[in-house]
């Protein structure tokens, strides 16, 4: 690789999906949906996953903003929730993380460390809608956005008007059954008041999504503790620490995350998000349960 080519990657990957978001519909400065857009959107496929080689481009590690993203080796088992954003004309036909041109209107999606290329069942966990989505690009790199969806996937699950939306991704492969089982553990709320005794609370249903601000995780519950008194002195409210296993089983130590919520909307969640930077706490992020 020529050293004129590595100079180009991280402004490739800065600008091949959307940052931040700062219109009426949650995308970026002039990018958003063409004049006149297709008139069968709702009627685009899902991407058919198959077997493909690794691209040429976009899966060593890097870095954006400072933050080291290092791209998984595959997507055995691989499922998350968070918030989608999606991006539109500004960067349509543009060279993607992969090298390939992005097109708007294609089944296809960006993120920060999957495989390039690999698939996705995208699910709407506000409506249930879900479709499936080629991952050719890298980003979102900003306000806490866990996939960056083409204009036409946004369209099929209905968040282009909102600009976002609480999904659920799972990898998805030639012959591979839709739904993985994914082990849960129970949760406890530690509340502020020093004297009360702690809570245990189920996880919310896939129907109703909630979402919260997680501003710290830590081995020691006492750290976890100081931050939420810090943070509550600062009106950064209602705030409490969460105490769960690791996924290392039951003899494992617990982690202690600290969170703000549940939140209204992802705005409240975006706003929070600046409010804690201007504390210190440059990687706070939305979590859906």
């Amino acid at each position: 690789m020529t050293s004129r080519w590595l100079l180009l990657i991280p402004l490739l990957l800065l600008l091949s999906a959307c940052g931040t978001l700062s219109r009426p519909g949650g995308y970026y400065e002039d990018d958003g949906p063409e004049t006149s857009p297709p008139a069968d959107i709702a009627n685009i496929p899902d991407a058919v996953p198959k077997d493909e080689p690794r691209s040429a481009s976009g899966n060593n590690p890097y870095s954006v903003y400072g933050v080291t993203y290092t791209p998984l080796a595959d997507t055995g088992g691989y499922r998350e929730r968070g918030v989608a954003s999606w991006y539109g004309k500004k960067f349509h036909g543009k060279r993607t993380s992969s090298g390939e041109p992005y097109d708007m209107y294609a089944m296809t999606a960006a993120h920060k460390t999957l495989p390039l290329p690999s698939y996705v069942r995208v699910r709407n966990l506000q409506n249930d809608r879900s479709v499936v989505v080629r991952v050719n690009d890298r980003g979102p790199f900003l306000h806490n956005r866990l996939i960056d969806l083409s204009y036409a996937a946004a369209a099929r699950l209905g968040i282009l008007g909102t600009g976002t939306g609480v999904v659920e991704i799972e990898a998805v492969g030639p012959g591979e059954p839709a739904t993985q089982v994914v082990k849960t553990y129970p949760l406890q709320i530690i509340p502020p008041a020093a004297a009360a005794e702690e809570i245990s609370v189920a996880p919310a249903p896939a129907a109703n999504p909630k979402l919260y601000l997680q501003v710290g995780a830590f081995a020691q519950r006492e750290n976890a503790v100081s931050l939420r008194d810090r943070l509550e002195r600062e009106a950064l409210r209602p705030i409490f620490v969460q105490s769960s296993q690791t996924s290392g089983g039951t003899d494992a130590a617990p982690v202690y995350r600290v969170r703000i919520g549940p939140l209204a909307s992802v705005e409240e969640g975006d706003r929070l998000t600046e409010r804690a930077a201007q504390l210190g706490i440059r990687d706070a992020r939305i979590v859906v349960e």
